[in-house]
This record gives C-alpha cells, structure tokens and sequence, in this order.
C-alpha cells in the first residue's frame, strides 16, 4: 500500500459519464481518493451518501472526492442516480489502480478466501503526493475524520 510522503500513482480512468479522469489533470488541488468494494451494498452506500453530504465542506477546503470501485461506468451511474450522488465514481474493471494503491487483497469472509478491495482512503496534496492513508476503513466517522485530517493538513 502506498505510503504518507511516496508519489500517488497515475491515474486515468472512466468516470459514471465515461469520461475520463485523470490524475494530473487535478495536479494542484487536494483530491480525497476512496477505494469501496462494490456499489449499492450497504457499507459502500452508507460511504458514498456521507461523501455526498459532505461535499460542500470538502469543496470550501479546494478538494476533489474520487470513489473507486472494480464496478463499470454504467453500474457508477446507476448507483448514483438510485442515491442522489454528487460525488465522482471512476471504473477500475482491470483493477490496476487498486493494485497500484495496493488495496486489491486477500479478503476472508465466512471462512472463504478471495481477492477483493480493501476499503481504503488516500488524501493526495496538490503535489501528487499522498499525504495522509486509512486503510481497513470503518464506514461510521469516517468523512469526519478525512475532512478534520484536510483541514490540518492545510493548516
């Protein structure tokens, strides 16, 4: 998993829209990068609605939220459309982002083993340098505890 200080790794990847986003089209701004495992399921719905309530205050501190799923630019849309988002969802269906950030492991659940996405959350300042990291992330508080470590960081 990348580490506070190292270079974020590049990024170009389809949005909900099919858009492209990449990450030095954002150099210069602070850009809160959130790997989720799948959409509409409930820790990633409860996630992505406490992004969107907050957008406002991540806004007023000059930061870009970017979720990132394994999920297709068409399951993005559907999900934000079915939640009311306003946040930006990109597709990684080849999954190199999430192995680039090393998010992409072995999971256990119910005693069965399979790769998947670590919840995880990267603040990138606008150097392109990753300036705080959560990894195994708990939904509730979360939002909370990125924008107050924003709001420090910037301090």
């Amino acid at each position: 998993m990348l580490k506070v200080g190292e270079k974020a790794a590049e990024f170009c990847l389809p949005n909900q829209d099919e858009e492209e986003v990449c990450l030095r089209d954002l150099q210069g701004s602070w850009i809160v990068l959130y790997f989720y495992p799948k959409d509409n399921t409930p820790g990633c719905t409860t996630q992505a609605c406490a992004f969107t309530e907050a957008l406002p205050d991540f806004s007023e501190l000059g930061a870009s939220i970017l979720g990132v799923s394994p999920d297709s630019p068409k399951k993005h849309r559907n999900f934000i459309e079915k939640k009311d988002l306003k946040i930006t969802l990109l597709s990684d269906e080849e999954k190199e982002l999430c192995q680039a950030y090393g998010v992409w492991q072995l999971k256990k659940f119910m005693g069965r083993e399979y790769m998947g996405v670590v919840r995880s959350t990267f603040v990138i300042d606008p150097d392109g340098r990753i300036a705080a990291v959560w990894e195994k992330v708990r939904v509730k508080g979360h939002v909370e505890a990125v924008k107050e470590k924003l709001q420090e960081l910037q301090d």
